[in-house]
């Protein structure tokens, strides 16, 4: 084991990089305010309880929603985002452009998650709060100017995996009654395998964007204890979970080429592909993890890809009315 591996030191590791990114995430945000002028931010906060602690959350309505009605008088589906940042960077403001981007795009009220985060919160709390989200915003959306009954989930990076971990939630509650219905899962390069040690991955390129001693740092803070990591709400790809998906949410699945975490989102699309649960996979040419964050004209052809499954997993067939979901 790495020195940084040890939970006690991985911990302080953790909590010194969360301040010192607090302060590089204002400047990166403010430059990522003004990416994709053309699609305007019209957001709104509202604050979510769970049984974690209240989370605040940031909800981005597309042109024409006021209030509780949609431009063409409905409510609009609704799209629960989660952010990167491997289980311990609070980096909600990261994904502006493509809340923004989906709002207009996919049609959607997007609501990006200020989620609980390691070490203050290690697993298996972020992923019991995201669904307690996604089960709130599901049954609520009528209050909120939302059709809960049209609802889809997405991440990057580790938001990646906490939609994966919410779709497995949603699978399990729906076998046992009670859960909410999810069109679709976005899994974007997520993390999803945390019993693998990040010396035995391996990039196509020398030296990938993810490092080991990263890995250490987050995977470490994030479950101290190797011996959950099986969990298969933290490592869905790992060989070690063989149940049956069969009825889990629909998915798109995002690599990229160069990612240290490409193998595993491979693997799990392969997974889903299996359980009749892939919609799509698509590997992104030429890119590292967190490309869409430093380039702009890949993760806008993304996006839309992103924003197309959206709109077509969340428009009702014809003479099909959606309902509220039930939380």
């Amino acid at each position: 084991m790495s020195f940084l591996a040890r939970p006690a030191t991985a911990a302080l590791a953790a909590r010194a990089l969360q301040r010192v990114t607090a302060l590089a995430d204002r400047r990166i945000a403010s430059s990522l305010l003004s990416r994709y002028p053309e699609y305007p931010r019209n957001t709104r906060e509202l604050t979510v309880p769970t049984s974690v602690g209240p989370a605040r959350v940031v909800v981005y309505l597309p042109d024409g929603a006021v209030g509780t009605t949609h431009a063409a008088g409905t409510a609009p589906p609704v799209h629960v985002n989660f952010h990167g940042g491997g289980y311990v960077l609070p980096t909600i403001e990261l994904d502006d452009p493509l809340c923004r981007f989906l709002a207009a795009e996919a049609g959607v009220a997007v609501v990006n998650v200020d989620y609980v985060v390691a070490p203050q919160h290690p697993f298996p709390a972020p992923p019991v709060q995201a669904y307690e989200i996604v089960r709130w915003v599901a049954g609520h959306g009528a209050e909120h100017g939302w059709d809960g009954g049209r609802l889809t989930v997405g991440g990057q990076s580790a938001g990646g995996g906490l939609a994966a971990a919410v779709a497995r939630q949603a699978l399990e509650g729906k076998r046992s009654g009670g859960a909410p219905s999810i069109a679709l899962q976005v899994l974007h390069y997520p993390p999803l395998d945390l019993v693998t040690d990040a010396r035995d991955k391996r990039a196509a390129i020398a030296k990938p964007m993810l490092r080991p001693w990263m890995a250490d740092v987050f995977d470490s803070s994030y479950v101290p204890d190797p011996r959950r990591r099986t969990d298969p709400l933290v490592s869905p790809a790992h060989p070690s979970d063989t149940a049956d998906l069969t009825g889990i949410a629909p998915a798109f699945v995002v690599t990229a080429e160069y990612d240290l975490l490409r193998a595993e989102g491979v693997r799990y699309a392969e997974r889903l592909r299996g359980a009749g649960a892939l919609l799509d996979h698509y590997d992104v040419p030429g890119a590292d993890h967190g490309y869409d964050q430093k380039d702009a004209e890949t993760a806008r052809d993304v996006y839309a890809l992103i924003a197309a499954h959206i709109r077509r997993a969340t428009t009702p067939e014809p003479g099909n009315t959606p309902r509220e979901n039930q939380s």
